[in-house]
């Protein structure tokens, strides 16, 4: 679901491309980002630089079923993380059978509901 929704949430501009990190056996692979969402920043202009140089990142951590939200030692890896790689935002997106996928933009260590098409605009 999440992956259809990144995509899905794309406007104009350059399209996102979704990366999962499966482990040897196909399942999740360790490790607090369960996706990556990334693409081609175009609008950056910078000297000695050219349009499509530079990439917009955005870390997942997806919840599903009757999984229970990110700890907060997890929310502190994730921030650490965020701050090494320095994404345009970490997500948490949750999905329930039967209700809409819900994503949650990590800011100052709290979980806030943003919209995806602001998020993958």
């Amino acid at each position: 679901m999440t992956k259809w929704l990144v995509t899905f949430s794309h406007r104009d501009g350059a399209r996102w491309q979704v990366v999962n990190f499966n482990g040897p056996q196909g399942f999740e692979s360790a490790g607090i980002v369960d996706l990556l969402a990334i693409r081609k920043d175009h609008r950056s202009n910078k000297p000695g630089l050219k349009r499509g140089d530079f990439f917009e990142i955005v870390l997942i951590q997806v919840k599903g079923g009757f999984a229970a939200r990110p700890s907060s030692q997890d929310v502190v890896r994730l921030a650490q993380v965020a701050k090494h790689y320095h994404p345009k935002v970490v997500v948490l997106a949750e999905w329930q059978r039967k209700q809409t996928l819900a994503l949650f933009k990590l800011d100052k260590l709290q979980w806030k509901p943003v919209d995806p098409s602001i998020v993958f605009s």
